[in-house]
């Protein structure tokens, strides 16, 4: 596969793995979300349509430049392991908290994304410090997420 088909293909499979949460979030949003009390702190909604786009480009910028690589090489398969891993759970998260209304299980949720993203981005920091830096703004999202989802917890249970 040429080089401009990885990075397309990565990137759409991050933005597709958004996109498809978005379909879950939509009806939750101006009904069970909208009564949900609030953390002070929690930033205005359409922060989020703005920042996870933005995170799922460079996601799969990283991931292209691991695939790149050589997807052959032990090391390069068990981070891209790591890396679907975490996306899967990426995914997995709106549909409990948005979809399910499970704040408690989906906060148990994020917590094992963050402890994923972490294993990702070490075994990326050993075959490219570039995919890895691109990931910092993620994990850091995600730890706020992580204070968020526990803040909606406390305020909601």
């Amino acid at each position: 596969m040429k080089k401009f088909s990885k990075l397309v293909c990565s990137v759409s499979v991050c933005l597709l793995t958004g996109f498809l949460g978005s379909f879950v979030t939509m009806d939750s949003i101006t009904t069970w979300y909208a009564d949900l009390s609030r953390p002070s702190f929690t930033p205005p909604d359409w922060t989020f349509g703005v920042v996870w786009p933005i995170l799922y480009v460079m996601m799969g910028v990283s991931a292209f430049l691991i695939w790149e690589r050589g997807i052959n090489k032990r090391q390069i398969k068990v981070a891209m392991g790591l890396f679907v891993l975490q996306l899967v759970l990426n995914g997995i998260w709106t549909p409990i908290f948005f979809g399910l209304h499970m704040i408690a299980l989906a906060l148990v949720e994020i917590v094992l994304l963050w402890v994923a993203i972490l294993l990702t981005i070490i075994a990326f920091w050993r075959i490219s410090k570039a995919s890895t830096f691109l990931l910092f703004p993620y994990i850091l999202w995600v730890s706020f997420a992580v204070v968020l989802n526990a803040a909606f917890w406390y305020l909601n249970r």
